[in-house]
């Protein structure tokens, strides 16, 4: 398995699937175009250039969460008694985003 992620749209995963099928069918037949190799191949760059930008995306996203998540756990550090209460719970929304980053990032396969 290749180490690029790529981000299909719907149109893009029935066309290839479609493509594919074709070309499966035509190696059979022992007459592939070669057509259809180029579009199967730009429709892979394609997902790629915007695999690639989804997954810097993810990544930016995950170093915000876990720096507003460090500034928390410090803000409830240095809460005085009658802050703290609202610093656990700006902490524990923290933890979420951090939480709901990271899951976003595994599902994605990166």
């Amino acid at each position: 398995m290749t180490d690029v992620y790529r981000s299909y749209t719907s149109a893009e995963k029935r066309k290839r699937a479609w493509l594919v099928l074709r070309g499966s069918k035509q190696a059979l037949a022992d007459a592939v175009d070669p057509k259809l190799d180029r579009q199967i191949e730009r429709i892979d760059a394609r997902a790629a250039e915007r695999g690639q930008m989804e997954a810097a995306a993810l990544n930016r996203q995950n170093d915000k969460a876990k720096a507003e998540l460090a500034a928390a756990k410090a803000a409830e550090r240095a809460a005085s008694r009658e802050d703290r209460t609202a610093a656990r719970e700006a902490r524990k929304q923290a933890e979420k985003r951090a939480r709901a980053t990271e899951q976003a990032i595994r599902r994605a396969g990166l």
